[in-house]
């Protein structure tokens, strides 16, 4: 989910993410929501996302030795 703050400044509605840096504006709600949608796509296709690590968990158990240890 983006979550994204909308206000109109006298002229235009103006669009601004709140969790990136995207920015946008549009004449009506409805060309302002167009264009954020359009600048949160190419903002998230030209950020370059870490590599993901797979992580995995298993349980080894010891192996017997032959003679039993002298204590």
């Amino acid at each position: 989910m983006i979550k994204a703050e909308i206000y109109f400044d006298g002229k235009y509605y103006c669009a601004r993410t709140l969790d990136m840096d995207v920015f946008t504006q549009g004449k009506t709600l409805d060309e302002v929501t167009d264009n954020l949608r359009e600048a949160v796509s190419l903002h998230l296709e030209e950020e370059k996302l870490p590599e993901c690590s797979v992580l995995t968990m298993m349980e080894l158990k010891p192996k017997r030795s032959k003679a039993p240890a002298n204590v």
